[in-house]
């Protein structure tokens, strides 16, 4: 992402901030960070995560009504949100008003093509179409950079409480037999765009 757009001296807007487990990340060199989080009990523990962080503050907000004024924000990240991709121009909209001229846009998530997770996630949701989801990213100007990392646990038990966290009972169940040891490789798309 630095590459592209550094965040040092920016104003960064994390959409769907969750705990805000990136803010801190991004406070340290941004002139100012918001979080904005949908629901009031992450955006809580996002707030207490922060709290001593003096350039953070954590909104409550949905990425189709972003609480931020107009042009306003440098770096946008997404990570996860879910509520990007076809059906969801609002949120992207959203981004238009909000980011500033010569600001970027950064929307991480699943690529479904690749990886063991990639294969699961297919396996999940059958009716998923990744060829649909790139077309609507590069209809609305967006660049895809793909990006490869793993999830290492320390145990299995921890390794099972995401898998269920992410799938299904039975279908983790089934992912755990598939794999051994504690890691999974996992493919993501990095989407991003200038404004």
């Amino acid at each position: 992402m630095r590459e592209i757009r550094s965040w040092d001296g920016a104003v960064v807007l994390d959409v769907g901030c969750g705990t805000g487990f990136h803010l801190p990340a991004f406070a340290r060199t941004a002139a100012k960070v918001v979080g904005v989080e949908p629901h009031a009990g992450l955006a809580g523990l996002a707030r207490r995560r922060v709290a001593d962080v003096p350039n953070v503050a954590v909104r409550v907000g949905a990425a189709q009504a972003l609480p931020v004024p107009d042009a306003s924000v440098d770096v946008v990240h997404a990570r996860w949100a879910y509520f990007f991709g076809p059906g969801c121009e609002p949120g992207l909209a959203e981004l238009g008003r909000v980011v500033r001229r010569g600001g970027a846009a950064f929307v991480i998530d699943n690529d479904a093509t690749r990886s063991t997770f990639g294969a699961w996630f297919r396996r999940w949701l059958p009716s998923y179409d990744p060829g649909a989801v790139e077309r609507f990213w590069s209809r609305h100007g967006f660049s895809r950079t793909p990006l490869e990392m793993r999830w290492r646990f320390d145990d299995r038990a921890d390794l099972e409480a995401v898998l269920k966290i992410e799938f299904p009972a039975e279908l983790a169940e089934e992912f755990l037999g598939e794999v051994e040891g504690c890691e999974v490789d996992y493919a993501v798309n990095l989407w991003w765009r200038r404004y």
